[in-house]
């Protein structure tokens, strides 16, 4: 990564920075803004759908017409963002995995808050299930909350017996609304996006009087013993750096398969600056070579 590509998303993320005192609305337009500067890429083709009576996005890459879905969902501290603003960042994973994007419109709070999110990623990963997909086949993905999501996710389908997907790729995961990792301070400073006060200031949003410490909201409290293997990316210039770091030790002492994968130097979900971050790129090329291997094993292990 050139000084000159890191200084020049520094600076458009200062000036998108979310203030602390804001409301939501104003953070969701601030977000939108944000998402909304790059187009998509004319092969991408996004269509509105539905799984099991939650709003989707079916995300298409030409040239890619294989079985494999990435279940997809979007970030946004659980009060904004959509799955149509997604878009991006879902078919760039697609892309390298080989597979269709599906992302996942789950409700936001303050609206709908807890468990409103976690319910609508469960209706549609059982609703892909029923429609025939293969677990084998689907690998979960997510960037910040929606990282968090689809961990909270697979231990939901875990614990209602549902098969699990082969594989989920979390990137900057939100993991601890109790705001406790290390990083919250020490990397105050070099996060030039996100602050533990504009955090904190959305934390009862979503819990809505449920303990912030539950599983499925805060998914690094959780059991995470049975989970098939997971890829956790975070660069070291974000707060939420701690809440990878501390995921992916709590996996593997639950026995399960984890690649942490961190960037120096590069913010919060710095996959989604692919076209002006070389590192970004990269990362999700790593990401995509490791999903596809994991769909390729969990392919052999169905077929034996």
């Amino acid at each position: 990564m050139s000084i000159e590509q890191r200084e020049t998303l520094d600076a458009i993320l200062r000036q998108s920075a979310f203030p602390a005192g804001s409301d939501v609305n104003e953070q969701r337009r601030l977000l939108r803004a944000l998402l909304s500067s790059q187009p998509l890429p004319p092969e991408i083709t996004v269509t509105a759908g539905t799984l099991g009576g939650v709003a989707t996005a079916e995300i298409t890459v030409d040239g890619i017409e294989g079985r494999h879905v990435v279940l997809y969902f979007h970030g946004g501290v659980y009060v904004m963002g959509d799955a149509f603003l997604a878009a991006d960042l879902a078919s760039q994973v697609a892309r390298r995995a080989d597979a269709t994007a599906i992302s996942v419109d789950y409700r936001l709070a303050p609206e709908h808050p807890y468990p409103a999110a976690v319910d609508d990623a469960l209706a549609a990963y059982e609703t892909l299930l029923r429609d025939g997909v293969a677990p084998s086949d689907i690998v979960f993905a997510g960037e910040s909350a929606g990282g968090g999501l689809a961990i909270a996710t697979l231990i939901n389908a875990r614990d209602r017996g549902l098969p699990l997907p082969a594989a989920a790729f979390v990137m900057s995961p939100y993991v601890d609304l109790t705001l406790a990792g290390t990083t919250m301070e020490t990397r105050r400073d070099a996060d030039p996006l996100l602050s533990p006060e504009a955090l904190q200031a959305r934390v009862p949003d979503y819990t809505a009087g449920h303990d912030a410490a539950l599983g499925l909201i805060s998914p690094v409290f959780a059991d995470l013993s049975g989970l098939p293997p997971l890829i956790i990316q975070a660069g070291t210039h974000e707060v939420l750096l701690d809440d990878a770091v501390r995921l992916a030790q709590r996996a593997v002492a639950a026995d399960v398969e984890v690649t942490l994968d961190i960037t120096p130097g590069v913010p919060h979900v710095f996959q989604a600056y692919h076209a002006i971050l070389d590192e970004g790129a990269a990362a999700l090329d790593r990401a995509g070579r490791l999903l596809s291997a994991h769909l390729a094993a969990a392919e052999t292990v169905t077929a034996e």
